[in-house]
């Protein structure tokens, strides 16, 4: 077979992958978030504040790609379960503007309940050199890019 079929059964197969990756790990998401009864949605978001800081809810909103309507829900449910709070911003010109904060003292929870995928993950890494952990890092980077990129279309579109 030619460079040309090989990289395109090859890529085919790296895309096949991912379908199946998407698949496996919305299943995990669905089971991590009934053991810590938080809607896919909640945790999300939830995980969005943990790894970008306190924010806004419309800036949550517009990171998770949710409908200012939908994100007053989330945050709502998110903090009648005791995962954020929300505060009011002392300094924005608007006094109504609130920032919301992940409450870190929940985080022991999460950490038990993902713990089984990271002891996999860490298995897993163990397997492959520094620089190709750099490579599919790399790749995975990219592959969030075109995903965000191709959600931003289809929500233009």
């Amino acid at each position: 077979m030619s460079d040309v079929g090989n990289r395109k059964r090859a890529a085919n197969s790296v895309k096949e992958s991912l379908r199946e990756l998407n698949t496996q790990l919305a299943l995990l998401n669905r089971q991590f978030g009934s053991k810590l009864e938080l809607k896919d949605a909640d945790w999300n978001c939830l995980d969005l504040i943990n790894r970008h800081g306190p924010m806004s809810p419309g800036a949550l909103a517009k990171l998770a790609g949710l409908h200012p309507a939908t994100m007053t829900g989330v945050l709502d449910r998110l903090q009648r379960g005791g995962w954020i709070t929300r505060e009011r911003d002392p300094a924005a010109a608007d006094r109504r503007a609130v920032t919301v904060r992940a409450v870190r003292d929940r985080n022991p929870e999460l950490y038990r309940v993902l713990s089984g995928m990271n002891t996999r993950m860490d298995a897993l890494c163990e397997q492959y050199t520094p620089e190709q952990l750099e490579l599919i890092a790399d790749f995975l980077r990219r592959t969030t890019t075109a995903g965000h990129d191709a959600a931003e279309e289809l929500t233009q579109g």
